[in-house]
């Protein structure tokens, strides 16, 4: 009979435990209703401008020109696709891309993660506002501004040849954009200056959230600053940097694109020509805009695939995952 009574005691107090539950959860949005409206307006900002034009992808299976709709537009099933792998540019476009970001992948993505190592054990704060503060500035400007004085300091009578002859290592002036072989090394040294402070923000909340008592066991124990670094603080932060390694293979095929319309020319067009350029030129500006949604679409399709492929590496070598 006891077993009864406390049966239906459970079950009459658990209606009660789940309006109580219900009670803290409005008390607290109400609490956080400024946050909340913040996080709904991003809410809404991301579904209209990412999610509701995503029907329009089906632009990509019909032969769309802005005198007809969407919905009267003819079908033409996947033309466009192969329009695309059969095109003659196809291999220099993905050559340019895939080589690009794969080296921005093994040059780029380390450096944010030593320099914020380093930056951490900086022990005077007015120095280590002052490194941050600098390398934080260009990734405010636009690539607009930076493509400007790039092409200024790497133009014949520039900076960056006064500079070699000067020294000299150089006796002529180096049309350095007019040269496609070193279009690379312009466009990936230009990235790291201008993201580097900036992408080693992530990286610095993360130590920040290390225990001082991991460090003060490794100080007991004789470990030297490096020491602290390699065997404490990466391994502290080795989820945040999977989690981005992950979001940085899903992105090989992206550019920058600013970056590169900004820096291109026609004399570097072989080394320039990446898919998102290739999209804008081939796609926009010739009013194909069904081919340039397919190639998009296209380059969608393989980054999802890039992403739950690193997602599942990730999770089997470093039990870290997005999913």
């Amino acid at each position: 009979m006891s077993a009864n009574l406390s049966y239906e005691l459970s079950t009459r107090q658990q209606p009660a435990s789940r309006k109580d539950k219900a009670v803290k959860v409005i008390r607290k949005m109400i609490g956080q209703r400024y946050l909340q409206v913040m996080a709904l307006l991003g809410v809404a900002w991301m579904i209209i401008f990412n999610y509701i034009p995503m029907y329009s992808v089906i632009i990509a299976f019909k032969e769309y020109n802005i005198i007809h709709s969407v919905h009267d537009a003819p079908w033409v099933g996947l033309q466009h696709f192969r329009e695309f792998l059969e095109d003659d540019e196809l291999p220099n476009v993905i050559w340019n891309t895939v080589g690009m970001s794969l080296i921005k992948l093994i040059i780029a993505f380390p450096l944010p993660i030593i320099f914020a190592l380093f930056l951490n054990e900086l022990r005077s704060l007015k120095l280590k506002k002052f490194v941050q503060t600098i390398s934080y500035l260009p990734h405010f400007l636009s690539w607009v501004i930076l493509g400007g004085i790039l092409t200024t300091w790497l133009a014949d009578v520039g900076i960056i040849n006064n500079m070699l002859i000067a020294l000299g290592f150089i006796e002529e002036p180096i049309s350095y954009l007019a040269e496609p072989s070193y279009f690379w090394s312009i466009v990936i040294t230009s990235d790291i200056w201008k993201e580097l402070g900036w992408s080693a923000i992530i990286y610095l909340a993360a130590i920040a959230g290390v225990s001082p008592e991991l460090y003060e066991a490794a100080t007991i124990d004789g470990a030297g600053r490096f020491q602290k670094m390699w065997f404490v603080t990466l391994p502290s932060i080795n989820g945040t940097i999977a989690i981005l390694f992950i979001l940085a293979v899903s992105g090989i095929l992206n550019s920058n694109f600013d970056q590169i319309l900004v820096l291109r020319n026609s004399l570097n067009e072989s080394a320039s020509n990446v898919i998102d350029v290739y999209v804008y030129q081939t796609g926009l500006l010739s009013g194909r805009y069904s081919y340039s949604a397919a190639v998009g679409l296209f380059k969608s399709i393989i980054a999802l695939i890039l992403l739950i492929m690193a997602n599942q590496v990730s999770k089997k070598l470093n039990d870290t995952s997005l999913f």
